[in-house]
């Protein structure tokens, strides 16, 4: 009966944590989106437009730390309801600040500082209230619901006048801090008749700054994790883009980039079950981990290199659709490897591994342009970089992971 208790609880924690993420992942896509239109109103450079799609990262790099440290001080419901609530109001008034590029540019650096708290408070969530045998399907769950969010935003977005998309999924997000308030209860201690289904080994709870980047197994997710962001944010941020001004894909076309986000939704919730049946199957834990993030880094950078070499808009769809279904591999990897080496600063470690992540996402925006221009508008040496980034992260974590606590 407790036990029922617990995972009904843990349940809730999961499926609440999730929507938050379907927000923040839907909030993130509605820009790539939306410049294209945009661009044709307001007359913006691919200079600027550059900036305006890497100011997100600017916030997104700033936060990651500190929503991290306040979960820890503040409890994870508070912090969490904060960032829903900053990156939401920043989505709904972006349209109201689009007629200047440096008010937009602040917003959008509003919303990174946002969605730069959430993730971090939502491993520290994860990491004290699922237990071990549950946890890559939980971390399944939760990057599949950033994809469902994705999916969403791509398909409502382009039917809908630019400024709508802003407004509707702003206004999902205020809805989701009010549902939170009244749902989630932070457990500061545990009662005697509930028992948690997993605690934590605590050899050493005073862990100083400099350990978090002084073992290699840290490195490894860290550099995995960079890795497979490279070649996300070249999606998320140019695929809209590339479609309308290399395949010449209209209004209607431009939705199909919801596809790559359906199949990676999909796959993420299957490898999180298959990587727990393995474990299950007496599969050590490294083994599992280090099998899911080869799928998801070796994969994504051969499909990248394929997908320069197609000239058609349903090859080109196939092909990310498969680079992002295998990417999804990696939450049943170095994603949930956090909570097996650091389980009770898994907050900490994964706001220092998607601090140094967010850098691809600055770097994208005004480093693409640049290499697309210098190269006359061949977008080959984009993806060939992005590969090469992948392959490197793979050899990396396969070289230097643990599953073992190292702090």
């Amino acid at each position: 009966m407790v036990r029922q208790k617990m995972l009904a609880k843990t349940s809730r924690i999961v499926a609440l944590c999730s929507i938050a993420n379907f927000i923040n992942a839907a909030d993130r896509v509605i820009m790539p989106i939306a410049i294209v239109p945009m661009t044709d109103e307001y007359k913006w450079s691919l200079h600027w437009q550059g900036w305006i799609l890497s100011a997100f990262a600017f916030g997104y790099f700033t936060s990651q730390i500190i929503g991290a440290c306040a979960a820890n001080r503040f409890g994870g419901k508070l912090v969490l309801l904060f960032a829903v609530f900053l990156w939401s109001v920043s989505t709904t008034i972006t349209p109201l600040l689009a007629t200047s590029v440096p008010a937009l540019i602040f917003c959008r650096v509003l919303l990174g500082l946002g969605e730069g708290l959430g993730l971090p408070t939502i491993f520290h969530i994860f990491a004290h209230s699922v237990p071990i045998e549950e946890r890559s399907r939980a971390f399944g769950y939760l990057v599949a619901a950033g994809s469902v969010g994705q999916f969403a935003a791509s398909v409502l977005c382009p039917h809908l006048a630019w400024q709508t998309g802003f407004y509707l999924f702003g206004t999902l997000g205020i809805t989701w801090v009010l549902i939170w308030l009244m749902l989630y209860h932070d457990n500061s201690s545990t009662s005697a008749d509930e028992i948690p289904l997993f605690v934590p080994k605590v050899t050493n709870p005073n862990v100083q700054w400099c350990e978090f980047v002084s073992h290699w197994p840290l490195w490894a997710l860290y550099i995995a994790h960079f890795a497979m962001n490279w070649s996300n944010y070249i999606i998320m941020q140019w695929l809209p883009t590339y479609l309308a001004r290399n395949l010449g894909a209209n209004k209607e076309s431009i939705s199909l980039t919801a596809v790559p986000y359906v199949v990676n939704s999909l796959t993420g919730i299957l490898s999180g079950h298959f990587a727990d049946t393995l474990i299950l199957r007496r599969w050590t834990v490294l083994s599992v981990r280090r099998l899911m993030t080869i799928l998801g880094l070796l994969g994504p950078g051969i499909f990248l290199l394929a997908f320069c070499a197609v000239d058609n808009m349903l090859a080109a769809v196939i092909i990310v659709s498969i680079s992002m279904g295998m990417c999804a591999c990696n939450s049943a990897g170095h994603l949930s490897n956090h909570a097996d080496i650091a389980p009770n600063h898994a907050g900490v470690t994964f706001a220092i591994s998607n601090t140094l992540a967010t850098i691809p996402g600055i770097l994208c925006g005004p480093l693409t342009a640049e290499l697309v221009t210098q190269s006359h508008g061949r977008w080959f040496p984009v993806f060939v970089l992005a590969a090469g980034i992948n392959f490197t992260g793979a050899i990396i974590y396969v070289s230097q992971s643990s599953a073992s606590q190292v702090l």
